[in-house]
């Protein structure tokens, strides 16, 4: 990865608006980030950013534990995926499909193993309990991903291809 400035504005901002007061539980901005993420700077970057994400907010907040591991893998085997599913795909329908699909997918893993295993609760609460996490979820991960990803993968690709440029001009 060539820009680094980008990946870490982008990382801080995602941080910040997790910590906004009275924000809405599951509305945040990284999975329209690790989308266009994986497919200008690879899966092992994407992955790198869910996952530390995560980690980063859980270590500022509630504090690190299982759940941390749990969801932070997600995020990152998410961001994974988006290398490959965005290799040959682009534009706001791709990043607003992708975002459902690996959204109910994340909440399943997350939502329905965090609870029944580790606190103990019933696996029927842990579902019931889910559904309107996943809903707000939904609407925040599709409403970034069509609005912030395409302008993000732009944002990235641009540096990218500039960095490209100019040591194709050094070299000459």
């Amino acid at each position: 990865m060539k820009n680094w400035t980008k990946y870490i504005l982008a990382f801080v901002s995602v941080i910040a608006f997790r910590l906004m007061p009275f924000r809405a539980p599951n509305v945040e901005p990284i999975m329209a980030v690790i989308m266009p993420f994986g497919k200008v700077y690879g899966g092992l970057m994407s992955f790198v950013f869910g996952f530390f994400s995560i980690v980063l907010f859980d270590s500022i907040t509630s504090g690190v534990g299982i759940w941390t591991l749990i969801t932070g893998l997600s995020y990152g085997f998410l961001g994974l995926g988006a290398q490959y599913y965005f290799k040959n795909r682009s534009g706001w329908k791709s990043y607003a499909s992708y975002a459902v699909v690996a959204t109910i997918l994340y909440d399943a893993v997350t939502g329905l193993t965090v609870g029944p295993l580790f606190f103990h609760q019933s696996f029927m609460v842990s579902l019931v309990g889910q559904i309107p996490f996943t809903a707000l979820h939904l609407l925040g991960s599709v409403s970034f991903a069509i609005v912030l990803s395409p302008v993000i993968e732009k944002w990235a690709a641009v540096s990218e291809k500039k960095v490209a440029v100019k040591k194709v001009v050094l070299v000459s």
